[in-house]
């Protein structure tokens, strides 16, 4: 008897009105900009920080996280395409994002925002955005998953999953992995916070963030189908290549936190 898999088919359109539509991934990614705006906020009550600052410290976020996630797809992924009609760069609704550029474009965007508030040095700020962060590639996922992109590769274990609006092919459901991943980790980061009562060992949760993200990402890559034509055949994916860097300094920083909080014991 050949196993009953469970067939995939929801449109990634929730409803339209005219040339107008909302979608799920767009649903996705609006909640975890709301859900992390309301943690930081708890964060700066808690910390005695400007209220106001939190507005921007978002803009600065949202700002990094499109412009590196996009470039990052086009540059990492297919940059032959995107090099030789660069006006597709520019169009983010066709999909295309890259979780590598998102992070590389929100340090940027976090160095821009802590250099102007002395009471915010750029490692407190990333010791506490982190925590948002890790939900947002929850959400982020649950979003691919709607989409029935980022598949995984076929098996026939028994909770794989049919993509009916891609093919009828059992597949690994590698978004819901990463996604259960990142719920985990943001679980863990809240937990550390809160051990910590705020008073984090520097880089401790920002390093624990890298370390745990990316190497949960290098792991998944097994599962999943090769995005970057020009990686297929290679021992590591190109996703598996961006995130050992990832690792590396997720490791030092924690280290360095773990050393420096042992020594003012």
């Amino acid at each position: 008897m050949e196993p009953q898999y469970f067939i995939w088919d929801v449109s990634p359109e929730i409803t339209s009105i005219g040339p107008l539509s909302l979608r799920w991934y767009s649903l996705c990614f609006m909640l975890s900009f709301l859900i992390g705006l309301f943690i930081m906020r708890k964060i700066f009550v808690k910390e005695g920080k400007n209220l106001l600052d939190v507005d921007p410290l978002f803009i600065h976020m949202m700002l990094g996280t499109a412009i590196g996630a996009r470039l990052g797809h086009c540059l990492f992924y297919d940059p032959a395409f995107y090099f030789s009609h660069p006006i597709e760069i520019l169009k983010v609704w066709e999909g295309g994002l890259a979780s590598h550029g998102g992070a590389i474009g929100i340090l940027i965007s976090l160095w821009l925002y802590a250099r102007k508030r002395d009471d915010q040095p750029l490692m407190w700020v990333f010791d506490r955005l982190v925590i948002p962060s890790a939900l947002a590639g929850f959400f982020i996922r649950l979003g691919n998953f709607f989409n029935s992109e980022i598949l995984g590769t076929p098996t026939d274990v028994s909770w794989a999953i049919i993509f009916k609006r891609i093919d009828m092919i059992p597949r690994h459901p590698t978004m819901l992995y990463e996604s259960f991943g990142y719920l985990l980790i943001f679980l863990l980061l809240g937990y550390l916070y809160k051990k910590y009562d705020g008073k984090i060992p520097e880089g401790l949760l920002f390093g624990t963030f890298f370390l745990t993200i990316f190497g949960w990402r290098f792991l998944m890559e097994f599962f999943k189908m090769h995005q970057a034509a020009y990686g297929v055949g290679a021992a590591l994916s190109v996703g598996q290549i961006l995130s050992i860097p990832a690792i590396l300094m997720g490791s030092y920083f924690v280290r360095r936190a773990l050393k420096i909080h042992g020594s003012t014991q």
